[in-house]
């Protein structure tokens, strides 16, 4: 397999970004929640539940800084605030549809392997 110009997962190679983006867990869980168009951040949070406000902020920022989501505010009182998904951003719901069914496929026999580990250690 030719791994063009960036060697084994050099910094700068596009795999290694895409890899980057699935270590963050809620990053994937708000693609995903984002799926059916805008939503604002209180909306996101009771729909994802266990996510604090700072973390929330935090990723959502991140998110808008890799062009993943778009903010939009409107002027109104009080203000409002909406979060969507970009072009890149939807194109992310296909690998996060892939690795559901994969673990649809093999989720319970990896939970299986990784319990007898515990009662082995």
């Amino acid at each position: 397999m030719d791994l063009g110009p960036y060697g084994d997962f050099e910094a700068d190679c596009p795999a290694r970004i895409a890899v980057d983006l699935f270590s963050n867990s809620w990053l994937t869980v708000i693609v995903y929640t984002l799926r059916d168009g805008p939503m604002r951040p209180g909306e996101l949070r009771a729909t994802i539940g266990h996510i604090s406000q700072k973390m929330l902020t935090q990723t959502l920022r991140r998110m808008e800084r890799m062009a993943l989501v778009e903010r939009r505010r409107y002027a109104e009182a009080p203000p409002r605030v909406e979060y969507s998904l970009t072009d890149a951003g939807r194109d992310l719901l296909v690998p996060i549809f892939a690795l559901g069914a994969w673990a649809d496929r093999h989720g319970d026999a990896v939970r299986t392997a990784m319990l007898g580990e515990i009662d082995e250690a």
